[in-house]
């Protein structure tokens, strides 16, 4: 692989493999948790310690794939600097939603709904990335640098609550 294709997506790279750790993070506690509630290995005691770890695990793990699509599809066809730092942004916000699920469920719901706001600019950023791609193919216009300059500009404005 040569050094530019590489440069554009080192920084895709890194937010992903921080995930897999935050993924390794919510598995050892529900592992913990299961052994702290029932001492024979992963099983479904009934405990609401158990419960609330063991749901917080199946909600972070069901918006996963959904996070890694677009992460990757805003980096490599939109910018990878703001999707970099959007999905660094969604890892603290899930942390955050795992976190307080482990309270009061209602201590996750900003996370929630923070983290949805993040996958939405991601989206959008590979929906504008698509059009700029059939705009070059069909048109010859090209608004990369312009679609750059608005997502590095409003990327900062993910960290307003």
């Amino acid at each position: 692989m040569d050094q530019e294709t590489l440069g554009s997506v080192v920084l895709l790279a890194i937010v992903t493999l921080i995930s897999v750790i935050q993924n390794a993070f919510f598995a050892s506690k529900l592992e913990h948790e299961s052994k702290h509630c029932n001492g024979k290995g992963i099983q479904r005691p009934g405990s609401s310690a158990f419960e609330r770890v063991y749901t917080a695990n199946q909600n972070c793990g069901h918006t996963y794939p959904t996070f890694l699509a677009v992460l990757w599809c805003a980096g490599l066809l939109c910018s990878q600097a703001p999707a970099a730092f959007a999905g660094l942004m969604y890892l603290f916000v899930r942390q955050k939603y795992f976190v307080g699920y482990l309270g009061e469920r209602t201590q996750s719901t900003p996370g929630y709904l923070f983290g949805k706001r993040i996958i939405l600019f991601l989206f959008f950023m590979s929906v504008a990335g698509i059009l700029n791609y059939y705009l070059i193919y069909f048109f010859g216009s090209d608004f990369e640098i312009h679609i750059k300059t608005i997502t590095s500009a409003i990327s900062p404005l993910l960290l307003i609550p």
